[in-house]
């Protein structure tokens, strides 16, 4: 009698389910990675955004001059977010010592994380003695979501 050697079906389809799940983690680790890395890509791009307005407007005692693109051209900055979306800056319609800036271009679970980031220079989270995010925003699926974060006094 021959004794034949080679590879049996189960043992291929074993080597195959656990290539599949190899795969399956490998990219939910890549996504996490560019998730992290887009968020901490919006922080840096709104902490030179605040700085440069407040940069650009200190010769003023509020920000009701404010104008995007002049902001945004003085600074040599994109108003580009990594979402797709945009950034825009705008003064606070109650309060011209206060702007905002608006992270849009939003999907749900992408707004739901920059709302929850602790913004620690906005006058939210400062106002709530360091408890809230300082960021607002309804994050709703199916639509282009907005964070707005307010600055000043």
């Amino acid at each position: 009698m021959r004794q034949e050697s080679g590879r049996s079906m189960i043992e291929m389809v074993g080597v195959l389910a656990i290539m599949g799940m190899l795969t399956a983690t490998a990219f939910a680790l890549v996504s996490l990675g560019i998730n992290r890395q887009k968020q901490a890509r919006v922080t840096d791009d709104v902490v030179s955004i605040v700085s440069g307005v407040r940069g650009l407007m200190v010769d003023y005692d509020d920000f009701s001059n404010i104008d995007n693109a002049t902001i945004f051209d003085a600074m040599s900055v994109s108003n580009k977010n990594p979402y797709g979306g945009v950034y825009e800056v705008a003064v606070n319609p109650s309060n011209a010592r206060q702007f905002i800036v608006n992270i849009k271009g939003l999907t749900k679970s992408d707004c739901e994380a920059l709302k929850m980031k602790a913004w620690t220079d906005s006058v939210g989270y400062i106002s709530s003695d360091h408890k809230e995010s300082g960021a607002t925003g309804d994050c709703v699926d199916g639509t282009e979501n907005v964070v707005s974060i307010t600055y000043g006094e």
